[in-house]
């Protein structure tokens, strides 16, 4: 699964911060680190699949 994904379910309260880690096969050191990388903010994604769909 797409760790963005992943990311954004727990930013929108669809999964807590257990659940998301256990997805991402991580522990909560690490999932910390990637909900606060800014590479995986909802914005970054929208930005890449329409970059991806205009060329």
């Amino acid at each position: 699964m797409d760790k963005r994904k992943v990311i954004t379910a727990y930013r929108r309260g669809f999964l807590t911060i257990q659940e998301c880690a256990q997805i991402l096969g991580i522990d909560s050191p690490q999932i910390m680190k990637l909900v606060n990388d800014p590479q995986m903010s909802e914005k970054t994604l929208s930005l890449q699949k329409s970059t991806a769909t205009s060329m």
